[in-house]
């Protein structure tokens, strides 16, 4: 258990299936290999984790196996993704702070790194604010820097690490394809959805349903009425999906950032703030889940661009974020 100064934990909601979460997982790793530092993924499946971002990983849950993490690291990374929030569940915010306490117990320096913070209920919020004393903290969106104001707390715009994932070359786009995220769990968008995708056929698109997380995505991908439904755990192949098509219209999250990484315009629906944070600050457009299916088929039909000079920025920070996470 040998300390080392290139060796970095990184803790997030890695190993759940979530094509989104796995994106991030794979851009850290690579992000922190390029610099010379050897990742540590806190993961549900280690194993399979280690295997697909080719670094080590250990069991989130065993008490052991999370101390033997941090003592094996100077580095603890929070992040990325949502996870200080409460709104899912307050266990997931208890699990995240302390993962960030026992570290800071340990003497390890903490960065809190490119996440969306919140949203928080009073009593989380005063959680976070206890927890991130004395630490780094980047986040991915205004909003949450925001959050972060409020609590007391200075933060850092820095960007989704997912932005810096690449297509794999050769691939060919075919404007006329509209790819679809739905987002199980938020039923209202899916019924919208169904609109949207028979507007968007009698336009002549083809429309493929993506499915981010298939164990609880692959029901509503189905229901859309789509000419292809696409479920993987494997953020490569969704991002060469979305690479190949003309628009996207994500209610996951990680839909719309692998738009914006692969360089495809799209919209979003904002079921949470954190996908209206992202679209807000790349200039893309967002919707309400009772959206009105002409409004956001237009969008498509025109290959409504963000502002790509805003995304190119959000890259840089994310790319710069590593290098000031490293910072000692």
């Amino acid at each position: 258990m040998r300390s080392t100064s290139k060796r970095v934990t990184v803790s997030g909601y890695y190993g759940f299936g979530n094509t989104g979460d796995e994106a991030i997982a794979l851009a850290i790793s690579r992000e922190l290999r390029a610099r010379g530092v050897a990742p540590l993924l806190l993961s549900n499946t280690p194993a399979e984790t280690a295997q697909f971002a080719h670094s080590e990983a250990a069991a989130r849950m065993n008490p052991l196996a999370l101390l033997r993490a941090l003592l094996r690291s100077q580095v603890l990374l929070s992040g990325g993704g949502g996870l200080l929030q409460d709104k899912t569940s307050a266990r997931t915010l208890t699990y995240y702070l302390g993962v960030i306490r026992l570290a800071q117990l340990l003497g390890r320096r903490v960065v809190v790194f490119n996440q969306s913070v919140g949203p928080l209920s009073p009593e989380g919020g005063r959680k976070v604010q206890a927890a991130l004393k004395g630490a780094r903290v980047i986040v991915r969106d205004r909003g949450s820097l925001e959050t972060l104001r409020q609590l007391g707390i200075t933060g850092e715009l820095g960007g989704d690490p997912a932005l810096l994932l690449s297509p794999s070359p050769g691939l060919v786009r075919d404007q006329r394809t509209v790819i679809v995220a739905p987002r199980g769990d938020v039923t209202d968008a899916t019924t919208t959805l169904r609109d949207v995708v028979a507007e968007l056929r009698t336009h002549g698109r083809r429309v493929v349903a993506l499915s981010f997380m298939p164990d609880h995505d692959d029901t509503a991908a189905h229901s859309l009425g789509a000419d292809e439904v696409l479920s993987t755990r494997d953020p490569q192949v969704a991002l060469d999906a979305i690479a190949q098509a003309g628009f996207v219209i994500g209610v996951r999250l990680h839909a719309v950032i692998l738009a914006a990484a692969a360089g495809v315009p799209f919209a979003g629906i904002a079921y949470d703030p954190k996908v209206l944070g992202f679209c807000q600050d790349a200039g893309a457009p967002s919707h309400p889940t009772f959206l009105d299916p002409q409004v956001i088929t237009a969008q498509a039909v025109a290959l409504l661009d963000p502002d790509w000079a805003a995304v190119a920025q959000m890259k840089e920070r994310a790319a710069k974020s590593f290098d000031r996470a490293l910072q000692r």
